[in-house]
């Protein structure tokens, strides 16, 4: 029997943030996978390695986590004033699926640096010694990102002393700008999709709990911690070793989408697993992180933990993180309140690897919230470059 030889595409193994893809120049990428649809999805679960039954992506580039099974496409703009086009695939672990519903802030860092990298960028915008300001089309949720590049001898300066919870080593900061990070492209045209800053939110087989539910940086649901049987200090493992809990946050994650119309049946929410976001809130506690480093109290604002395609993150996803500082911005949301109740430009919050911080500049015009910016700092690094390789047949 014949067997199709496997086939070489550029690739670069890239950590963004607290996350890791494979990311691609769309120029690069097989002709039947340049454009949306089959061929691209399956070259992509290929890469990655799923869907895997034993959750370890053993043959493939992804690490069986939701942080680490990503692929990237940049590609020079189609819109004016930007550089490049960024569209975000998160794959499914142990199904057949690529979700393009929303992005992931930690690798829009590494997109930043990749366009530079890619030779994306108009080599006029990029000076010898500085920041490069790169203007990022967010392809997936159709909004800007600007992305402070630091650039030394005309190359990106990877390596620095910019240190984030969540990542090992040090490296260079990188400074992300979220412009207009609110989605009201969704049902309701608002912020707040059900016109609330807080709901009832009835989950079947739970109860009615206390909701914000906001669509800033990505569509996101948060509730008390307590409301939920937990304090706000829970590590992964606690929260990913128990099935049931899992199966209740999905409930909560499924309740969310259908009041905030992003499905319009519950069966709609296993084809948009990457949204929304399932969050959990509470007021500053002392804990230790899951690097064993002490996070006190009196160090952070609030406390947030978060699950990401069905499992709890092990530090803080970074569109997460948009919503958490837009709502902080916001007086009445959860997230405000459980971080005082006052109005603030900056919060910082403990998650499960230690703490973030994050500002948002919102304001209500006509009665509506609205929220300019998002700010943070993360860094990028480029781990492997060269050829990923794929079986010919694979898509």
């Amino acid at each position: 029997m014949a067997h199709v030889p496997q086939i070489k595409v550029p690739a670069t193994y890239m950590r963004g943030g607290t996350s890791k893809g494979v990311f691609f120049r769309l120029q690069d990428l097989p002709e039947s996978c340049q454009k949306p649809g089959v061929a691209r999805d399956k070259l992509f679960m290929r890469v990655i390695g799923s869907p895997d039954p034993y959750a370890a992506h053993i043959d493939g580039m992804g690490g069986a986590t939701s942080s680490t099974s990503k692929c990237v496409i940049l590609s020079k703009s189609s819109v004016p004033d930007h550089d490049v086009d960024y569209l975000y695939g998160q794959v499914s672990i142990d199904k057949a699926f690529v979700d393009w519903s929303g992005n992931c802030g930690n690798l829009s860092t590494a997109a930043g640096s990749f366009a530079l990298q890619a030779g994306l960028v108009d080599p006029s915008r990029i000076p010898e010694n500085g920041t490069c300001v790169v203007r990022i089309w967010q392809a997936n949720i159709q909004k800007t990102i600007i992305a402070h590049v630091p650039v030394t001898n005309g190359q990106v300066q990877e390596t620095g002393d910019f240190e984030l919870d969540g990542v090992t080593f040090p490296a260079a900061e990188i400074v992300l700008e979220f412009m207009d990070p609110s989605d009201d492209s969704e049902e309701g045209g608002s912020m707040f999709p059900t016109g609330n800053l807080v709901d009832d939110l009835e989950v079947p087989g739970i109860g009615t709990l206390k909701a914000t539910m906001i669509t800033a940086g990505i569509p996101t649901v948060f509730v008390n911690a307590e409301d939920i049987g937990y304090t706000g200090t829970e590590l992964r493992e606690q929260i990913n070793t128990d099935a049931a809990a899992l199966a209740r946050f999905e409930q909560i994650r499924v309740a969310g989408a259908l009041r905030m119309g992003l499905i319009k049946t519950p069966e709609e929410a296993l084809t948009r697993q990457h949204t929304p976001k399932i969050a959990f809130v509470s007021s500053p506690k002392d804990y230790k992180s899951s690097s064993g480093k002490d996070v006190k109290a009196s160090e952070v604002d609030l406390l947030v933990r978060a699950l990401s395609m069905g499992k709890l993150h092990h530090a803080m996803m970074g569109t997460a993180a948009v919503a958490i500082g837009t709502a902080a911005a916001i007086p009445g949301t959860l997230v405000s309140l459980a971080a005082g109740g006052s109005a603030r430009s900056v919060v910082r919050f403990g998650h499960p690897s230690g703490t973030l911080r994050v500002g948002a500049e919102a304001s209500q015009v006509n009665g509506e919230w609205t929220v300019t910016k998002a700010v943070m700092s993360r860094s990028a690094r480029v781990l492997m470059e060269g050829w990923v390789r794929v079986p010919g047949d694979a898509f």
